[in-house]
């Protein structure tokens, strides 16, 4: 494994020994990513204090033995999860982790059937999660990336918009303009939303025409070199009205707010709660549906979430989106977000768009 994967890998060790676990079963394939580089689609990693072994199928063992370096590679001979408990059984690990927000009851009752009664598994939600929270310098040099293609992307797709096309022409373009400048994908679907269809968060493109004197919502990701990135902006088509500046210089002083109140040690309900009061004072906080962000890396929605009451504290190196909004059903939405880095003394912005009210 490289350095890096052994480091984590080291870290989760630790851990493990913490918890008293003989090992971890690993079933999410960024997790697995993360601290072996394996990249195949099926699989499940093992990680014991002192050996990482990974059990795939046979379409993966060469590209696993390509890959990795320093992990014991199984070929599954039955089942995915019967070949895992059964080398836990091997192992004579007593005491094994799990994720269940990550492992079914079919493929719990699996395991613990294969590696017999001799081992007792344990519900172990957040252990690799609670690693990855935290980026190192490589993974932060690659998210400035994959932020600053985000913004370009979002910046071509502003110069799409005309009074005529439709919402998915511009979601099109915007998925091409991602590979064209080297994304392995999009993060997520890509959100068109052009007039009343911007009150819905998370609404998808449809073949709906933009007409003049529209708001446009443009919320994309991109994925490059295995990271995310995740920008909102939002644009007027016209003269816009006093009412929809308001709400626009809002949105922009809610989302500033939470930005500087981004320090480590700082609750994430406390950001959550610095844009909300912004919004409480302009009397659209009840128009404010959704939390102020979430953690981003490998997914695009990992820890911590930033909502309401949230007591998870942040850390330098996590990477977190700042997104707050406003709905009003009957004339559309406004959202502007960003991709921030928690650091010692400020809220890193890796996403570069202007935030500027634009008229088009």
């Amino acid at each position: 494994m490289p350095n890096s994967n052994v480091r984590r890998t080291q870290e989760l060790q630790k851990l493990l020994r913490k918890e008293s676990l003989d090992a971890l079963v690993i079933t999410n394939p960024a997790d697995w990513y993360y601290l072996s580089g394996f990249t195949g689609e099926a699989g499940i990693l093992i990680v014991g204090p002192r050996h990482v072994t990974l059990v795939t199928d046979g379409r993966f063992t060469v590209q696993a033995a390509e890959e990795l370096r320093g992990v014991t590679v199984v070929e599954q001979k039955e089942g995915l999860h019967r070949s895992c408990g059964e080398l836990l059984k091997n192992l004579r690990a007593k005491r094994v982790g799990f994720d269940p927000n990550q492992v079914t009851v079919r493929h719990c009752q699996l395991l613990k059937k294969a590696a017999g009664k001799g081992t007792q598994f344990k519900e172990t939600a957040g252990l690799v999660a609670s690693l990855r929270a935290r980026k190192d310098a490589t993974e932060l040099a690659q998210m400035r990336k994959a932020a600053l293609l985000a913004s370009e992307v979002v910046e071509y797709a502003i110069g799409l918009l005309k009074p005529g096309v439709r919402e998915f022409e511009v979601a099109a373009e915007v998925e091409y303009q991602m590979r064209k400048r080297g994304a392995s994908g999009a993060a997520f679907e890509s959100i068109v939303a052009f007039g009343v269809r911007g009150a819905l968060p998370h609404a998808r493109p449809t073949a709906k025409r933009l007409r003049k004197n529209e708001l446009v919502v443009l919320d994309l990701g991109a994925i490059l070199g295995k990271y995310c990135s995740d920008i909102t902006r939002t644009v007027y088509v016209g003269k816009a009205p006093a009412k929809v500046r308001l709400w626009y210089q809002a949105v922009l002083e809610a989302q500033k707010a939470a930005i500087d109140a981004i320090r480590p040690g700082k609750s994430a309900g406390e950001v959550d709660a610095a844009a909300r009061r912004v919004l409480a004072a302009y009397r659209l906080d009840q128009y404010f549906v959704h939390s102020t962000g979430h953690g981003l890396g490998l997914e695009v929605h990992e820890d911590p979430r930033l909502a309401k009451g949230q007591k998870t504290q942040l850390a330098s190196g996590n990477v977190i989106t700042i997104e707050p909004g406003v709905y009003i059903a009957g004339v559309g939405g406004i959202r502007i977000e960003d991709d921030v880095v928690v650091q010692q003394e400020h809220g890193e912005v890796l996403t570069r768009a202007s935030r500027d009210f634009t008229e088009i």
